[in-house]
């Protein structure tokens, strides 16, 4: 959890933010603009404008009176307990909440929303397309849609007469008679 205030760019068309990946690689990430409104609130709630300085972390605890980097334990602890809060109120929430659903839960939404699977993996920020392949199977639902697709083609296309409808020679060479 080492996103700095200086890693997002809010005012942009664009809004985006910056992550440091595996091998301290960075890249940029563009987010909606309904997210960007989502962290500007945060901001000025958690780092009020008078004392906020880009090298200030976005999240973190306080520790003995210091603002600390969040740990990856604290996120996991923030997950479960709103998790099991969340599974009070609506059944269909997970019995055990984690950090990495939301990941795979994006991946997934972009993925069903018609992302290409090379573009989803540069999202993700993986160096090579089959890590993304653990996100990107492919449903019963998605599965029932591509068929339902052909179908609805293949019943739009039958009012069309095959080519070799009333064509002896073209039949005869059709079965490798002629």
């Amino acid at each position: 959890m080492d996103l700095r205030i200086g890693d997002l760019e809010l005012q942009q068309n664009t809004p985006s933010v910056y992550l440091t990946g595996k091998g301290t690689k960075m890249r940029k990430l563009p987010i909606s603009t309904k997210v960007a409104g989502h962290l500007k609130n945060y901001l000025n709630t958690a780092h009020p404008a008078i004392s906020r300085k880009d090298e200030d972390f976005l999240f973190y605890t306080i520790s003995h009176g210091h603002r600390n980097k969040m740990s990856s334990d604290a996120v996991s602890l923030f997950m479960r307990k709103y998790g099991e809060t969340g599974k009070k109120m609506c059944s269909e929430i997970p019995d055990r909440v984690h950090p990495h659903q939301l990941r795979h839960s994006r991946a997934m939404h972009l993925y069903r929303g018609g992302m290409p699977l090379v573009l989803l993996s540069e999202f993700l920020g993986h160096a090579d397309v089959n890590t993304t392949r653990i996100y990107a199977w492919a449903d019963t639902e998605m599965k029932r849609q591509a068929i339902q697709k052909i179908t609805d083609k293949c019943e739009a296309n039958a009012t069309i007469e095959p080519i070799w409808e009333n064509d002896e020679q073209m039949i005869k060479r059709l079965y490798g008679l002629a």
